[in-house]
C-alpha cells in the first residue's frame, strides 16, 4: 500500500471511531435526557459579550457521529480513488478542515461561532470544488461560492440585529419571537438555510458542484454541507413553527429536482438531483413542524446517499471512464459487489419497504396525510415521491440492463479491496440504518403510527415507478418525451441554471461597459489623465520641462488651500 493510502486509512479509521463513539454517546444522552452547555467569555465590547458557546445534546452528538463516520469512510475510500494524485496530501487536509468546520457549526448555538463554522464550510467547499483547477471547476466553484455568499450575508445581518438586541445566543431569540425582530430574524435564517441547502431558487449550484472529485461529492454534497441549512433550521425550530414560505419552496424543490433527475443522463448529476429532492423532503417536514422526522430523514439519507456516490465513483474510476448512464450497462459480471451496493443504495433512496430510507419517508407521508393539507396538495406530493422511484429505478435499469459500456469495468488490487471496507459499512447503513435510528432516536410521539398502514401505498408508488422507468428507458414512451425544449427544460430544473447565472452575467456585462465608457473613457479624458496630457502639451510648446509645470501647479494648489484656510 502506498504512503498516501496508509495516511488516508489511519486518518479515516480515527475519524470513523470518533463517529461511532459520538453515536453511542448521543444514544446515552438521549436516554438520560441530558444537555451540557459550555460558555467561554472571550472579551466584552460596548456592552456585548463575545463568548464561545458549546451545546452538547443528542441532536449534536448524533449528527457529529454520522458526519464523522461518513468522513472516515470517505477518507479510506480516497486512498484508492485518489492515491495517485500528486496533491493528495492537500486533499486530505481540505477534507479534515471541512470536517472541523462542520463540527464547529454543529456544536455552536451562538451566532458568532455559527458564522465561523458556516463560513469555513463555504470556503473549504469552494477549494474542494476547484480542486482540479480547470475551466469547468472554476465556473462551478464561482456559482457555488456566490450562491452561498447570499446566505453568509443573511447570517451577518442576523448577527447585526442580535447585537442591537444585546446578545448573539440562539435562546435570546425566544424573547423576541412575538415582536418585530422575531419574524425579521427568522426570515434571515431561512434565507441562509435555503441557500446552503440549495432550495429553489438557489438550486443550480449543487449540480454544478459535481465538478469536484467524487469523494468530495460523497461527503460534502450528500451528508454535510447541504444538510447544514437543515440543521440550522432544526436548531431554530422553536421559533420557526409552521412556515408557509418554506413549505412552498421545499415542495417546489422536490418537484423540480425529481423531474430533472428523470431527464438527466450524467450519473453524478442524477445523484445530485436526488439529493436536492431529499433535501426538499427534509425542508417540507420542517415547514410542517416535524422536527424529529426531518432530523431522522437527514441521518438515514446521509448513509445511503454517500454509498451511492462512492459506487458511482468506482464505476467512473474502475474502467468505464464515463459518467453517462446510458453507457454503464451490463456491469454485474465485472463489478458484482459494487453493483449490489449500488442496488441497495438505490432501493433505499426509492423508499423500498424496510430499507433505510423507508422508515423516515413513510413517517413523513403518514403525518402529512393527517396534517390537513388538502387532497390536491397531497397528490402533488405523491407525484414528487413517485419521481424519486422513477429516477432510482431508471438508474438501476441502466446499470443492469442497459447497453454495454465502452470498456469492461475491472476494479482490483489491494487498495481496491480496501475501498470495499468503507462501502460495506455504508451498505449495512443502507440496509438497517433506518430501523436502528428509528429505534434509537425517534421519540414515542410517532410510535402510534402504523408502518403497515401505508405500506401498500409505498409499494404501489414503487411499482408505478418501475413501470414508468421501464417505459422511459426502453420503449416508445421515450421517443415521445424527446422534445428538445421539454426535456432540456426539465433536465435543467426548468432552466434554473440560466435563471441563476443570467442576471449576474448581464449585470457584470453592463458594469463592464460602464467601466470602459466612464471610468476608462470620458472620466479619464476629462479628468486626471486629460489634465496630465494638457500640461504635457503646454509645457512642450513653451519649452518648459514637465517638472516645472507640475511644480507650478502644485504651488498654485497649495496657495489656494492656504488662502481658504486663513480666510
Amino acid at each position: 500500500m502506498s504512503a498516501a493510502g496508509l495516511i488516508s486509512f489511519y486518518v479515516g479509521v480515527l475519524t470513523g471511531s470518533v463517529g461511532v463513539v459520538s453515536l453511542l454517546s448521543g444514544l446515552w444522552v438521549e436516554m438520560n435526557s441530558s444537555v451540557w452547555i459550555a460558555e467561554w467569555l472571550i472579551f466584552s465590547i460596548w456592552g456585548v459579550d463575545i463568548v464561545f458557546l458549546g451545546l452538547v445534546d443528542w441532536l449534536s452528538l448524533a449528527f457529529i457521529g454520522v458526519v464523522a463516520l461518513i468522513s472516515g469512510m470517505v477518507m479510506i475510500y480516497s486512498g484508492y480513488y485518489m492515491g495517485a494524485d500528486l496533491s493528495f496530501g492537500r486533499f486530505i487536509f481540505l477534507v479534515f478542515m471541512f470536517v472541523l468546520s462542520m463540527f464547529f457549526m454543529i456544536l455552536s448555538p451562538n451566532m458568532i461561532s455559527i458564522l465561523l463554522g458556516w463560513d469555513g464550510l463555504g470556503l473549504v467547499s469552494y477549494c474542494l470544488v476547484i480542486y482540479y483547477q480547470n475551466a469547468k471547476s472554476a465556473n462551478s466553484g464561482m456559482i457555488t461560492i456566490l450562491s452561498n455568499r447570499i446566505g453568509d450575508v443573511a447570517i451577518l445581518l442576523s448577527i447585526s440585529l442580535l447585537a442591537i438586541l444585546g446578545d448573539w445566543g440562539v435562546g435570546w431569540l425566544l424573547m423576541w419571537e412575538e415582536e418585530f425582530w422575531g419574524p425579521m430574524l427568522m426570515g434571515l435564517i431561512i434565507l441562509a438555510a435555503i441557500t446552503k441547502s440549495a432550495q429553489v431558487p438557489f438550486s443550480a449550484w449543487l449540480p454544478a458542484a459535481m465538478a469536484a472529485p467524487t469523494p468530495v461529492s460523497a461527503l460534502v454534497h450528500s451528508s454535510t454541507l447541504v444538510t447544514a441549512g437543515v440543521y440550522l433550521l432544526i436548531r431554530f425550530s422553536s421559533i420557526l413553527g409552521c412556515s408557509e414560505v418554506l413549505l412552498g419552496l421545499s415542495f417546489l424543490t422536490m418537484l423540480v429536482s425529481g423531474l430533472g433527475a428523470c431527464f438527466e443522463k450524467d450519473m453524478k448529476s442524477v445523484i445530485a438531483f436526488s439529493t436536492l429532492s431529499q433535501l426538499g423532503v427534509m425542508m417540507f417536514a420542517l415547514s410542517l413542524g416535524l422536527v424529529e422526522l426531518a432530523f431522522f430523514h437527514l441521518l438515514s439519507h446521509a448513509l445511503f446517499k454517500s454509498l451511492l456516490f462512492l459506487c458511482a465513483g468506482l464505476y467512473i474510476h474502475g474502467g468505464v471512464d464515463q459518467q453517462d448512464t446510458r453507457g454503464i450497462g451490463q456491469q454485474l459480471n465485472s463489478m458484482p459487489i459494487i453493483s449490489c451496493y449500488m442496488l441497495a443504495a438505490n432501493l433505499a433512496l426509492a423508499g423500498f419497504p424496510f430499507m433505510s430510507g423507508f422508515y423516515s419517508k413513510d413517517l413523513i407521508i403518514e403525518v402529512t396525510e393527517f396534517a390537513g393539507m388538502g387532497v390536491g396538495f397531497y397528490y402533488l406530493m405523491m407525484l414528487a415521491i413517485l419521481s424519486t422511484g422513477v429516477y432510482s429505478i431508471r438508474l438501476v435499469y441502466y446499470q443492469y440492463m442497459g447497453e454495454l459500456g465502452t470498456k469492461p469495468s475491472l476494479v482490483g488490487g489491494e487498495e481496491a479491496a480496501l475501498s470495499f471496507l468503507p462501502m460495506g459499512l455504508l451498505y449495512l447503513g443502507a440496509l438497517v440504518g433506518g430501523s436502528v435510528l428509528s429505534w434509537a432516536y425517534i421519540p414515542l410521539l410517532y410510535s402510534g403510527l402504523s408502518v403497515w398502514g401505508f405500506l401498500s401505498l409505498l409499494v404501489g408508488v414503487a411499482a408505478s415507478g418501475l413501470l414508468v422507468a421501464t417505459l422511459w428507458t426502453k420503449f416508445w414512451f421515450n421517443s415521445i418525451l424527446r422534445v428538445s425544449y421539454f426535456s432540456s427544460g426539465l433536465g435543467s430544473m426548468w432552466f434554473m441554471y440560466f435563471l441563476s447565472s443570467f442576471p449576474a452575467a448581464a449585470t457584470l456585462r453592463f458594469g463592464g461597459k460602464i467601466l470602459k465608457m466612464v471610468d476608462q473613457g470620458w472620466a479619464e479624458y476629462y479628468g486626471s489623465q486629460g489634465a496630465y496630457q494638457q500640461i504635457l502639451r503646454v509645457s512642450s510648446v513653451g519649452g518648459l520641462g514637465v517638472e516645472l509645470s507640475v511644480g507650478v501647479l502644485l504651488m498654485g494648489i497649495f496657495l489656494m488651500v492656504a488662502f481658504v484656510s486663513l480666510s
